[in-house]
């Protein structure tokens, strides 16, 4: 028998479990009606759930630090750059990174991204079906990222497999030393990859990420080595999940319910509207941790230093006391601040890209296929932590 989630005994929230992947709205929903401070059955750490103390949370890093422990690494040997440094010192290299995911620079990207998409799109729809994992969700954004990176496409298997290796390890998920094991080895491959490529834009210097690195500076001085080398680790498993999970995240959900996926195919100049709803409904990136500075209470429940605390993001986007019925879908939603990219000084530096791509996707695809729906007999996998839906078969009838 399936146990709640959370456990109603221990009040305990199993964050990897599989079923919460799949669907974690009702999870959220009991977090948020029975305690502001959850336990994490991973590690039995808090979890804040409320939008109120979340986005608190999120705007003081002095209190809860993005500056993980070395248990908390993800295969690297060193903090990731920016993500895994605090201000003032990560407020420096965002003034770097910034204008290079600026909204105009992504706006410059598009018609490159719309021929991609249709492309893509080319090899498989007269077939009226598709794995859209695998056939649309993992190549469109990859290959627009590597374009920006200045990175082979030749090499987007390797890239793939590198990523999975930290962020989905091929390991049980109770299995923590085993899923440290793969994440090193794939840590130092990582290394591997981009110390070569570094070498190689400093010899033949180009207009991509990499060689604008190489000239970067803060305070006058150029970034080091291995400033550029942490960069380049965390634009790599940024680059390569989050917009791919999003995007199935999102066609999964207008799949399941056309009377929505009709509005968009009617009225494309809902989509904008759609991406923000769908990001606070679906939130691919369901939490994130933050170790906490000082001792403190909240709600009444002692927190203390040195805690890893999880911010449960996705609950908070259900949260009724900032969300107008929440539980109601809504692309003309007027007031929506969700915090699927975070918020503060660590909000995601590639939102911009993100909403691009997602905005793309989800025009090219309702233009040349208006009428889907899942494959009959088969049901979407979704893969906990940053939640990819790995297996979506999809089905559409081919007369034009």
């Amino acid at each position: 028998m399936t146990v709640e989630n959370p456990n109603p005994e221990t009040g305990e929230i199993n964050l990897v479990d599989r079923e919460f992947a799949a669907a974690p709205q009702p999870v959220y929903r009991r977090v948020l009606s029975r305690c502001p401070i959850a336990r994490s059955s991973f590690g039995a750490g808090p979890v804040l759930s409320r939008y109120e103390d979340v986005i608190w949370a999120l705007r003081h890093p002095e209190i809860f630090s993005s500056e993980m422990e070395v248990q908390m690494a993800l295969g690297t040997e060193r903090p990731m750059i920016p993500q895994q440094i605090d201000p003032p010192a990560q407020t420096r290299y965002r003034k770097i990174l910034d204008p290079r995911f600026s909204r105009r620079r992504m706006a410059e990207l598009i018609p490159q991204l719309r021929s991609q998409a249709n492309a893509l799109i080319d090899r498989f729809i007269d077939a009226g079906e598709c794995e859209f994992d695998g056939a649309f969700a993992i190549p469109l954004p990859c290959t627009a990222f590597l374009s920006l990176m200045g990175l082979p496409q030749k090499d987007l298997d390797l890239f793939l497999e590198l990523k999975n290796g930290i962020i989905r390890p091929q390991v049980d998920p109770g299995d923590v030393e085993g899923a440290t094991r793969v994440r090193s080895t794939s840590g130092k491959r990582i290394y591997a990859y981009f110390e070569a490529v570094i070498d190689e834009r400093a010899a033949q210097p180009r207009d991509d990420m990499i060689g604008y690195l190489l000239g970067a500076e803060i305070d006058g001085n150029k970034l080091s080595h291995t400033e550029i080398l942490d960069i380049c680790f965390l634009l790599l498993l940024a680059g390569l999940d989050t917009v791919t999970s999003t995007l199935g995240c999102n066609i999964a959900y207008l799949a399941a319910n056309p009377e929505h996926r009709r509005r968009l195919v009617a009225d494309p100049t809902l989509i904008p509207g759609a991406v923000e709803e769908l990001l606070r409904w679906e939130t691919p990136v369901t939490c994130v941790p933050r170790v906490i500075k000082q001792d403190l209470t909240l709600h009444d429940v002692a927190i203390k230093k040195g805690e890893v605390v999880t911010l449960l993001l996705g609950a908070s986007n259900l949260d009724e006391s900032e969300f107008v019925d929440p539980e109601r879908i809504d692309f003309e939603r007027k007031r929506n601040r969700h915090i699927a990219f975070g918020a503060g000084a660590h909000r995601c530096l590639g939102s911009h890209l993100a909403r691009m791509e997602l905005e793309v996707a989800l025009e090219e695809w309702h233009r040349r296929i208006p009428e889907y729906r899942i494959k009959p007999g088969e049901t979407p996998r979704y893969s906990p932590g940053i939640r990819e839906v790995q297996y979506l078969p999809l089905v559409w009838n081919t007369q034009r």
